[in-house]
């Protein structure tokens, strides 16, 4: 047997990608470029999510009495949402051939930083997302996800741009 072969069999060289689907065009044209050009193990479907309802302020108080219940029946719609656009890419990327399992996050501080951490939760070897391709002086002012990503990361990047 191969050293190759035994590394597979102790879990070893194991490739990982981390596809950042917000249900875009250019996130959907990511999962194809993934699919046609990246031989992978596992496939993480990551759509990233901002909650409604972050909690409350640690510094407020609450001037009528106690806190009100918490409604622990409501649904986040965002959360609803995000789980939709997800179900949407992983079935994508199923179709396409990619060993895809779905990952949605609540955005801990920004979108960028959850996906890196997310990168490096699961180990993953590659970064595929897509970009808008801001340029001129709107590039200067607000940079894209995908450039953060790039630019504050330590995995490889596969930045997918608009189609025609």
């Amino acid at each position: 047997m191969s050293s190759a072969g035994a590394g597979q069999l102790a879990g070893e060289n194991k490739t990982v990608i981390v596809v950042a689907y917000d249900g875009s065009p250019t996130a959907q044209r990511a999962v194809h470029h993934a699919s046609r050009f990246l031989n992978a193990d596992r496939a993480v479907i990551l759509t990233v999510w901002s909650p409604l309802d972050r909690g409350s302020d640690p510094l407020s108080y609450d001037l009528d009495g106690p806190p009100d219940p918490v409604d622990t029946g409501e649904v986040d719609i965002a959360l609803a949402e995000a789980q939709r656009i997800n179900d949407e890419g992983l079935e994508l990327a199923l179709a396409i051939g990619l060993p895809a399992e779905p990952l949605c996050l609540a955005e801990t501080s920004t979108t960028w930083e959850t996906i890196i951490a997310a990168a490096d939760d699961l180990d993953a070897d590659l970064i595929v997302t897509g970009t808008r391709a801001i340029t001129g002086l709107r590039s200067l002012i607000q940079s894209s996800v995908a450039d953060q990503v790039l630019r504050k990361g330590h995995h490889p990047v596969l930045i997918v741009p608009p189609g025609p």
